[in-house]
């Protein structure tokens, strides 16, 4: 049976280098299930892997959409699976890493089928979210789909978006196409969680950010300022960077928010990543430790 390595955890916990690591060791390659490493031009915020991390193993899913491309974890599962299952010709096991837990759970237990939806509802929520602001969809949804409001994040836009695009389309809660029956699939799961000290890894998310500021992030925040609205801009390191353009905060407290807001997101991961019983924890330190477990 061919096998699925997925290597999860929190934002700056070291899943990069691990998983390079353990490629090489089982001489195969890696699908990223990061949500935002998916854009072509975010590279810097992003936390992409190196051009020299680049060149030891080869990636799939970074950089292969644009930031004004439409993509959703339902998109990535379909990717995903297809990808396999060329992978697993000429390899037993194949890596997938990364941090964005919708996305590793589409691919490991399947998305329920949603309908498709019209372009026109799409692009007409998307001109209300621009003009009235993230609440008014907030209330939409409390409207039309009570049970969603209740359970999704009502910070992430592009979920409100998601589950009002489909009780649009289709005149019935989006929570009611959610049955949450998980998939077969045709190959074997192994799941590594990695986990750190907490002040170990807020230091290390701290320096990351230090970092990603010393290698051109505020330009490379800029370059897209005017296209703050977009979904795929809605995320930690650009959306505090866009503040301080607007003149609201200084860019040093643009910083100082994105650490902050980073450490937050770490934690969330880490909750989220804690309800998945399937998952093994290691330090990311104890190699051998990891690769013996991947071997038995």
């Amino acid at each position: 049976m061919k096998k699925l390595i997925v290597i999860s955890g929190p934002t700056g916990i070291g899943k990069t280098d691990l998983s390079i690591d353990i490629a090489l060791e089982f001489s195969t390659e890696i699908i990223s299930s990061d949500s935002r490493q998916v854009y072509k031009e975010l590279k810097i915020g992003t936390a992409v892997p190196s051009d020299d991390q680049l060149k030891k193993v080869k990636h799939h899913l970074i950089g292969h959409k644009s930031v004004y491309d439409y993509y959703n974890a339902s998109m990535f599962e379909m990717e995903v699976l297809e990808l396999l299952g060329n992978l697993f010709v000429d390899h037993d096991k194949v890596i997938m890493t990364g941090g964005s837990g919708m996305y590793i759970n589409a691919v490991c237990d399947g998305i329920d089928e949603l309908p498709d939806i019209d372009m026109e509802i799409r692009n007409d929520l998307i001109a209300k979210h621009e003009k009235e602001g993230i609440e008014s969809l907030r209330m939409q949804l409390k409207m039309l789909d009570p049970e969603s409001y209740k359970k999704i994040d009502l910070k992430n836009a592009k979920r409100i978006l998601k589950a009002l695009e489909v009780s649009l389309q289709t005149g019935k809660p989006y929570s009611s196409f959610l049955l949450g029956n998980k998939k077969e699939r045709d190959f074997d799961i192994v799941k590594i969680g990695l986990q750190r000290d907490r002040a170990e890894l807020y230091e290390r998310i701290n320096l990351r950010v230090d970092q990603m500021v010393a290698e051109g992030l505020v330009e490379e925040a800029r370059r897209f300022y005017k296209d703050r609205s977009l979904n795929s801009l809605n995320t930690v390191g650009y959306k505090e960077l866009f503040e301080s353009f607007d003149g609201t905060i200084t860019q040093e407290k643009a910083i100082e928010l994105i650490k902050r807001n980073s450490r937050h997101y770490a934690k969330r991961q880490i909750s989220w990543f804690a309800r998945d019983k399937d998952i093994v924890w290691f330090n990311p330190d104890n190699f051998s430790e990891i690769v013996n477990y991947i071997r038995s």
